[in-house]
């Protein structure tokens, strides 16, 4: 007799978590109003990371048995006729073994040799090489297919470092990757970035390594932003990527990175090389030390005096640069592509430490880094209000006015970068009007035109809604799309999130085969093309022809 093949169900480890603690409701150890335990100790005592412990609150959550209250914490629902039967059904799933690539806080690691992880849910299957393009990572025992091509995964920064890692990921399958990058290729980048050509001198980098990558694999969805992480990245889209990798070669820009991935909870890889020596260490908000802990109090020192004057500060970015070969270059974006690849899977990684290869001497060796109780990038935004609203089109009074509905009338707008209002000759006494963000105002341009000194600066950072200027939009302001926004009065935080920017912010578009004609056509002027005959029908390849490919 054929019995038909059945898989048995193996919950994830937030549904567990989530049972575990229904179960505890159900028995009466958690009674109705009582607020659950912190999340930085919830996490240790069921030993998860942070993301996972909230995936298992939001499933409480929409099955009411517990309630958020803003500022405050979680605290459990009454059970009723309207919840018991959920709450019975998550209770069973605490008799699930957890997995044992987690191991609880504190427990000591298991003697003898390591494991990887089996996913006890995946068929023998045995691919189709011919027509498959990964189908060989189906044989991998741990690979999980639907996640690799579901994953959102942002690089910043498209140099060489980035160029391995973004070829990486389009060789892996996976589903959506967004590059962002504000500089331009040069000749001296060839020597060391495998997606760049002679040919592609002053393009944008972004654009041209997106462009490459779906050349690579036709499969991954890409898409590109030609700007600065640091203002001009709406912290929705970070909001959104199961992980950011950081291909960066300066301290402000790490910096900024942290601090976006730490507000809103997300896991970030980030990468240094230099000569034949790089590091690759992985950040995840909670779970030990942050890049910002990791800093020097002489680094501190370094970036305090760069940011003395703001407007020199940006300006400091571009200056130097770091010799590095391309060997080392395909060494660390080979493991922080890996390290993405294992947090995409859910596998255990070792966050708050550091990986060092030594390329002279050909040694590694990993070190931890000590948590900052008191790091200003420790602060994590909570619960996000989405509004169907757009940087654009909604002005400062706009949102201040709905903030302050929410608020109270005491309500301020907390801006990310300053707002410059104006620029004062302490020598000559004239005064310009400017009503622009700091990221769009130059060192030199805040020298006086007529005394050539450096200019007083009138700027703020809050904003009420009253003020003169009020009638800006929030893009005028320097507020990106698809950004999140901070208001607060003498009591509270909350955080709202421009959602109506959503579907033209993030959506992976850049050369999808169906605007095959009409991208070739935009991108004529700014990445050189080979010309296609009018009655020739597009290539199979949708980013085929984008961006000439020069054979001697």
């Amino acid at each position: 007799m054929n019995m038909p093949n059945t898989l048995i169900a193996r919950r994830s480890l937030a549904e567990i978590i989530a049972g575990k603690l229904a179960a505890s409701i159900l028995d009466g150890k958690l009674t109705a109003g009582t607020q659950l335990e912190p999340e930085r100790d919830l996490v240790k005592e069921f030993g998860v990371s942070r993301s996972t412990l909230r995936e298992a609150l939001k499933i409480l959550l929409d099955s009411r048995l517990i309630e958020s209250r803003v500022s405050v914490g979680w605290f459990v629902c009454e059970i009723t006729a309207g919840n018991l039967a959920r709450a019975r059904e998550l209770a069973s799933w605490a008799r699930a073994e957890i997995p044992s690539a987690t191991r609880p806080a504190g427990q000591e690691p298991p003697t003898g040799p390591r494991r990887l992880p089996v996913n006890p849910e995946k068929p023998l299957q045995i691919p189709n090489l011919k027509t498959d393009r990964t189908g060989t990572f189906q044989l991998i025992s741990w690979w999980e297919r639907e996640k690799v091509e579901k994953a959102q995964v942002m690089v910043v920064g498209a140099g060489a470092l980035g160029n391995e890692v973004i070829k990486n990921l389009a060789l892996m399958g996976v589903g959506h990757i967004l590059i962002v990058d504000f500089d331009t290729v040069e000749l001296a980048n060839l020597s060391r970035s495998v997606l760049f050509r002679e040919s592609d001198s002053s393009r944008n980098k972004a654009e041209v390594a997106a462009a490459r990558a779906k050349e690579i694999n036709p499969n991954v969805h890409v898409q590109y932003l030609h700007g600065d992480i640091s203002n001009q990245v709406g912290l929705g889209i970070f909001r959104r990527m199961d992980v950011i990798i950081g291909c960066l070669d300066n301290r402000e820009a790490r910096l900024a990175v942290n601090r976006f991935c730490y507000w809103v909870d997300k896991p970030w890889v980030d990468g240094a090389i230099q000569e034949l020596y790089g590091l690759v260490r992985v950040f995840i908000p909670g779970q030990g030390a942050c890049f910002e802990c990791s800093l020097t109090e002489q680094a501190r020192r370094d970036l305090a005096v760069r940011y003395s004057c703001p407007l020199l500060a940006r300006e400091n970015v571009l200056l130097g640069k770091v010799p590095t070969t391309p060997t080392i270059a395909s060494i660390i974006g080979a493991m922080q592509a890996q390290e993405a690849l294992k947090i995409i899977h859910g596998m255990p990684v070792e966050p708050g430490k550091v990986i060092h290869f030594n390329g002279l001497t050909n040694e590694m060796h990993t070190s931890a880094y000590t948590a900052r109780e008191d790091c200003e990038s420790h602060w994590n935004y909570g619960e996000i209000t989405e509004l169907p609203l757009s940087a654009g089109t909604t002005t400062l009074a706009d949102f201040a006015r709905i903030a302050q509905s929410d608020l109270g009338p005491e309500t301020l707008i907390e801006l990310d970068q300053e707002l410059i209002l104006s620029l004062s000759c302490p020598q000559c006494g004239t005064r310009e009007e400017i009503l622009r963000p700091m990221s769009q105002v130059g060192f030199k341009a805040a020298h006086c035109p007529v005394c050539g000194i450096l200019r007083e600066i009138e700027m703020t950072h809050t904003i009420t809604g009253q003020e003169p200027f009020a009638h800006l939009s929030l893009a005028a302001a320097g507020i990106p799309p698809l950004h999140i926004l901070r208001a607060f009065n003498a009591a509270e935080y909350r955080f709202y999130e421009l959602t109506g920017d959503l579907k033209d912010t993030l959506h992976y578009r850049h050369f999808e085969r169906q605007d095959n004609r009409l991208m070739a056509t935009a991108l004529r002027e700014s990445i050189r093309l080979r010309e296609m005959p009018a009655s020739e029908e597009p290539p199979s390849n949708p980013a085929h022809g984008r961006v000439t490919l020069w054979k001697d």
